[in-house]
């Protein structure tokens, strides 16, 4: 039974919780857990591992894409510069 009340609290916590709580809430985790896959995937340059100059820039340069493109979701003046034309 109370698991129960556990899963009602938590559900009436996230009825009452606002858009700016559950933006903090879900950043956390989810950058929490990026940092932790990144942390893994440093864990390849170890000796236990062999990779090619070019595999590891393939890689850092799909990460740094990646967090740019993210970035830009958060910038307003981009989402601006992205509706502009021009001939």
């Amino acid at each position: 039974m109370a698991e129960a009340e556990k899963k009602a609290e938590t559900k009436a916590e996230t009825k009452a919780e606002t858009k700016h709580d559950k933006f903090k809430r879900l950043a956390t985790q989810r950058v929490t857990n990026a940092l932790k896959k990144i942390e893994l995937i440093g864990n390849l340059a170890t000796s236990s591992y062999e990779s090619s100059p070019e595999e590891v820039e393939k890689i850092f340069t799909s990460l740094q894409q990646a967090i740019e493109s993210t970035k830009n979701r958060f910038s307003k003046s981009k989402k601006e510069e992205t509706k502009k034309f021009e001939l």
